[in-house]
C-alpha cells in the first residue's frame, strides 16, 4: 500500500502484530494444562503387565507387519483368521502359527517368536 503523503503512518499489518501474543498465551495455558494433567496421572505397572499377559494377541500387528515386509502374500488375512475366532489367543497358539509359516526363512522365524506383548513398542528393528 502506498501512503497518501509522507506524514502518514504506515499501519499495515499492525493489527497482526499486536495480537501475536493471543495465540503465544494460548498455547503457553494449554501446555500449562497439559502439564498438570500428566502429573495427575498414577501409572500401575500391575495392571498394564496383566493386560499385556491376558491379550497376547496384541503384537499381531508386529507380526503381520513383518511378514508383509517379507513379501508374504495374505498377512492380513491369516492373522486374521488366527486372532479372531472368538476364542482366547495365547502365546502358545501365536507361538504355534509362526512356527507353522513355511514362507520365512528361520531368522525372520526367530525374529517373530522374540516378540511379545511386554517387549513389543510398534517399531520394529531394522530386517
Amino acid at each position: 500500500k502506498l501512503p497518501v503523503s509522507r506524514l502518514q503512518r504506515d499501519l499495515t499489518d499492525s493489527t497482526v502484530l499486536r495480537n501475536v501474543g493471543v495465540p503465544l498465551a494460548h498455547q503457553f495455558l494449554s501446555i500449562k494444562n497439559i502439564l498438570t494433567g500428566l502429573n495427575k496421572l498414577i501409572v500401575n505397572p500391575a495392571a498394564i503387565a496383566a493386560d499385556l499377559e491376558a491379550n497376547p494377541m496384541v503384537i499381531a500387528e508386529a507380526i503381520q507387519t513383518i511378514l508383509r515386509a517379507k513379501g508374504i502374500e495374505g498377512a492380513y488375512e491369516m492373522l486374521k483368521n488366527l486372532t479372531r475366532t472368538g476364542e482366547n489367543v495365547s502365546m502358545d497358539t501365536i507361538r504355534t502359527f509362526i512356527r507353522s509359516l513355511q514362507q520365512v526363512d528361520e531368522d525372520t522365524r526367530r525374529m517373530l517368536l522374540e516378540i511379545t506383548p511386554f517387549t513389543y513398542t510398534g517399531t520394529f528393528p531394522e530386517f
